[in-house]
């Protein structure tokens, strides 16, 4: 069993920067894909960024691409989503997740409880 923790959201202004963190706990995290997803009101869940188990793959949505970087640390159980030049449209709860690489919600097994971002015009 994967648990997962985020924390690094909050309030920026457009242009800003943000690094969200996700820590997990168990012994199977080294070789789970990790995600990012997130989710604004009134809104389905979309798709952000992915990164494989090793780190050699990442994908990104095409809204975030140039600007956004995922990565990840295996020795500290910890997957990062990097931030920049925020658009206010980037503003949603973002969450990260565990299991096999892809852009559907459906490939992963489990979620943090997500952290909330908002980019202010």
């Amino acid at each position: 069993q994967v648990q997962l923790v985020e924390s690094g959201g909050g309030l920026v202004q457009a242009g800003g920067s943000l690094r969200l963190s996700c820590a997990a706990s168990g012994r199977t995290f080294s070789s789970a894909a990790m995600g990012w997803f997130r989710q604004a009101p009134g809104k389905e869940r979309e798709f952000v960024a992915a990164i494989s188990w090793a780190g050699s793959r990442t994908n990104y949505v095409d809204s975030v691409k140039g600007r956004f970087t995922i990565s990840r640390d295996n020795a500290k159980n910890t997957v990062y989503l990097q931030m920049n030049s925020l658009k206010p449209e980037d503003t949603a709860v973002y969450y990260c997740a565990a299991g096999a690489y892809g852009t559907s919600p459906e490939n992963y097994y489990y979620w943090g409880q997500g952290t909330q971002v908002t980019v202010s015009s």
